[in-house]
């Protein structure tokens, strides 16, 4: 098997249109677009007959392992267009000593085993990839810090200029990544859709293209693959529950995509997961859309947690986060700051999983749900982490030894 594959071989390709999420108005393929006229997210829409016919288990099973094994149902058409860093299936990994005790069967979907540490890789890789089939040459968007380095990476890899707004407080060590790999990233004293207001005054003067999430329609597509590679890992059987970290939400909304665009194709049932959206207490505004019973949520004001990539006051995708949530009798949960940091100590320590902080949330959704009994006990769960612990500042330690002085060995026993 040639483990570049999925990268190099022409295969056939089924995009037969982009659809508003909010009206149903259809729009051309194969040319850029941003958000739909009624100014609500597009979604690629394939010919799931065609898929069926082109594509078994079987075949499958005999690709790579990397994203891209999913061409068929993935919008670049073209091998040629592919701009990649090595996207890798992201691993299953079990919790054992870390969760609550007497709870079923809890894996976390590791995705900070991905390119530039985190699962922002899948959307940008979609989105720039798209971007060279089109021409584009200057990308744009706002970031928390783990997105843009996704953009930056992939933009620098196709020969494309990129240009990130970041948070006033994003932390220095995104800020450094980003402009190490190529793009010009600024500072605003503002929260990310403020920064994202931004991209949208620049368009016209500057000619870039806006990338933010759900703006354009790819990024949804490489994020729905987490969903793709979840039913087969798991031998074609979704699980009970799924706890997501959400912010923008563009995950959630990718894999309950990927979920039905799988049983047209014949690969699951009709059995779902509920959906959890998992929120922090200080920007929580889905959990009190989905609380109060409304379709669409109004903006959190001064929001702020230490989870910085669920930090999103306001989501252009809202309604398509609720409706999964709702749809697959699911719930949004919000969590506190010190409870995820107390989490990702415990995961840490127990099981030697450095999970980011939005990880660790799904962590205390988990637990707090197993104890109010939202989830059995013998129910499998999914935690997705979204990035590598290793990209976010951690405790510090003091511990020393002076090797020239005599050392009390039993103290360390």
């Amino acid at each position: 098997m040639n483990a570049n594959a999925n990268l190099i071989t022409e295969r056939p390709t089924f995009v037969t249109h982009l659809e508003c999420s909010w009206t149903g108005e259809i729009y051309e393929a194969d040319k850029p677009h941003n958000l739909s006229r009624a100014g609500k997210p597009l979604l690629v829409r394939y010919d799931l007959k065609g898929v069926r016919a082109a594509l078994s288990k079987d075949e499958l099973s005999q690709r790579p392992n990397d994203l891209w094994r999913w061409r068929e149902l993935l919008p670049v058409r073209r091998a040629a267009d592919i701009v990649s860093l090595g996207e890798t299936t992201t691993p299953l990994v079990p919790l054992a000593r870390s969760k609550v005790g007497g709870g079923g069967e809890v894996l976390v979907k590791d995705e900070g085993r991905l390119p530039t540490g985190s699962f922002k890789a899948r959307g940008l890789v979609m989105a720039v990839s798209m971007a060279k089939a089109f021409g584009i040459g200057h990308l744009a968007m706002p970031s928390n810090g783990n997105a843009g380095a996704a953009l930056a990476a992939y933009a620098s890899r196709a020969g494309m200029r990129a240009t990130v707004f970041c948070p006033e407080d994003t932390p220095e060590i995104n800020l450094s990544e980003i402009a190490l790999q190529g793009a010009s990233v600024y500072r605003v004293n503002g929260l990310i859709d403020d920064c994202g207001k931004l991209v949208a005054q620049g368009r016209e003067t500057t000619g870039w293209f806006d990338v933010s999430t759900l703006k354009e329609p790819y990024r949804i597509e490489g994020k729905k693959t987490m969903g793709l590679e979840l039913a087969e890992q798991l031998g074609w059987e979704l699980p009970d529950v799924i706890f997501y970290p959400t912010g923008g939400g563009t995950g959630l909304i990718g894999m309950w995509k990927a979920f039905d665009e799988l049983e047209a194709i014949g690969f699951i049932g009709s059995k779902r997961p509920r959906m959890v959206a998992v929120q922090a207490e200080g920007c929580a505004p889905m959990v009190r859309a989905f609380e109060d019973g409304t379709e669409t949520a109004t903006r959190w004001e001064n929001a702020h947690t230490l989870a910085w990539g669920i930090r999103v006051p306001q989501a252009v995708g809202d309604f398509l986060i609720l409706r999964a949530v709702r749809d697959s009798g699911g719930f949004a949960m919000a969590v506190s700051d010190e409870a995820i940091t107390d989490a990702v100590a415990s995961v840490a320590r127990d099981d030697g999983l450095l999970l980011s902080p939005e990880g660790g949330a799904t962590v205390v959704a988990y637990r707090q749900a197993l104890t109010d009994g939202r989830v059995r006990r013998d129910e499998r769960v999914v935690l997705f982490n979204c990035a590598t612990g290793l990209k976010y500042p951690l405790p510090p330690m003091h511990a020393s030894l002076d090797r020239t002085k005599p050392i009390d060995f039993a103290k360390l026993a």
